[in-house]
């Protein structure tokens, strides 16, 4: 074919780049150099179709005749310059980013694009939203298992004449003797007996207030009067002679009400809270936390209850724990050196029961909740909020941030039973009900 040098007619053939010619199937993308050396950098041009009547490599307005009649399928052909089109065409298509670098394009319609960049503060946002809420549906959902577990089957509003109410909270906290729920296996393993109804093991009160809190054991054999009181089942007012007795006797004769009426009645303390715990849920829940350890001054034996301990440090499981806090035969002041025991065996359980591998551990934590919860039986008015202050105030006194101690003690009543120093027991519940810091000693 010969250069007419018309505007838009082909050119000779010996300018194509070898292997290149127009054999009758149209034009070709590109225009290469026939020389040897490749050609210098340029710009990239851009690609777009032809329009109708304007194929190949014609210029515009070439005619159909010089195809030979024919008119050649539309072709994409080089433009230069900074056109708006994308990629093949002047509407948008494949992509313009061929004259600026970005060959796989933007977000122009029709274009691949580039993955957009993660947006990493959203995505830490919505992972924080989604963990907070499943904490919050967590920390719901246990407060309501945990507060459905609660026995509240003490009623003190029955208690009549109590004493006016004083700074800070006062719990009374029971140990029973009770044998609910221990098969004749467990009663034997245990060493607890066989005997019928309940009668108080251990009596403390636990002060919570501003000022450092204290826990005052009640030795189970301190002589008390029994005062005027509202029977808890029958609802009739049985009247007070001045009888003495034992203060464990209160509770055999009508549970936790007259207790409580008992000791409000000696020492003329309010008492707000009342909790209790049997032989079973108090060694399950040493079992639950994977035991208690505790170091023991000096070794001693009781076959009564089943206590056979080394001096020194160690752990005890459920079993051991209830023969620790029951034995008195093994002591020359058996039931002060019992409520000793029993003070710092709590205090143990306690500061155990808060450390990091039980309260961050869910395995441990619920059980642990589950076996103590079950076993307690507290007062009408006791919240879990309650109960968990005071779960940390006994936590706290084992941590020497309160005090610990026995009730004063005079000497021997006539009729055997411990006498309280009642000079001191004023003292002490006049501190107790103005939230004071503690002076009295006990014994």
């Amino acid at each position: 074919m010969k250069d007419t040098g018309a505007p838009g007619t082909l050119g000779p053939m010996n300018e194509w780049p070898e292997g290149w010619s127009d054999d009758g199937r149209g034009t070709r993308y590109g225009r290469g150099s026939a020389q040897p050396q490749p050609e210098g950098a340029r710009v990239m041009r851009q690609v777009r179709h032809g329009q109708a009547g304007h194929g190949g490599y014609a210029g515009p307005g070439a005619p159909a005749a010089q195809y030979g009649g024919r008119v050649p399928r539309q072709q994409p052909s080089y433009v230069d310059g900074q056109g708006h089109g994308g990629g093949y065409g002047d509407d948008g298509g494949y992509d313009s980013g061929y004259n600026t670098g970005q060959v796989y394009g933007g977000s122009g319609a029709g274009g691949g694009g580039v993955r957009p960049r993660p947006n990493w503060g959203r995505r830490i946002k919505w992972t924080a939203i989604t963990v907070a809420g499943a904490l919050v549906v967590t920390a719901v959902g246990t407060y309501f298992w945990a507060d459905s577990k609660l026995h509240r089957d003490v009623d003190l509003s029955t208690v009549i004449d109590r004493p006016a109410t004083g700074e800070g909270t006062n719990y009374l906290i029971v140990g029973s003797d009770s044998r609910a729920g221990l098969s004749d296996e467990q009663k034997k393993k245990l060493h607890t007996g066989s005997a019928e109804g309940k009668r108080t093991d251990s009596m403390m009160i636990l002060h919570v207030g501003d000022n450092g809190d204290t826990l005052i054991s009640l030795p189970r054999d301190s002589d008390v009067v029994i005062p005027t009181y509202k029977g808890s089942a029958s609802g009739k007012v049985y009247q007070g002679r001045g009888r003495h007795t034992k203060l464990n006797a209160a509770y055999a004769e009508d549970g936790p009400t007259l207790l409580v009426r008992t000791i409000e009645y000696n020492t003329g303390l309010h008492i707000d809270h009342y909790v209790e715990i049997g032989f079973a849920g108090f060694a399950n829940i040493v079992d639950a936390v994977g035991g208690v350890e505790i170091t023991i001054d000096k070794p001693f034996k009781d076959k009564y209850s089943g206590a056979d301990f080394k001096a020194g440090k160690q752990k005890l499981n459920g079993e051991q724990a209830l023969a620790f806090v029951r034995t008195r035969h093994a002591f020359a002041a058996s039931d002060l050196q019992r409520t000793k025991n029993q003070q710092k065996f709590l205090s143990a359980l306690a500061h155990q029961v808060a450390t990091p591998s039980t309260v961050l551990n869910p395995f441990k934590l619920y059980p642990t909740m589950g076996a103590g919860l079950d076993s307690l039986i507290v007062d009408k008015d006791m919240s879990l909020w309650d109960l968990a202050s005071m779960f940390w105030a006994m936590k706290g006194v084992s941590g020497g941030e309160g005090t610990s101690m026995n009730m004063p003690i005079a000497g021997n009543a006539p009729n055997g039973n411990l006498q309280w120093d009642m000079a001191k027991v004023k003292t002490l519940v006049n501190e107790l009900k103005n939230d004071e810091k503690v002076t009295v000693s006990g014994n």
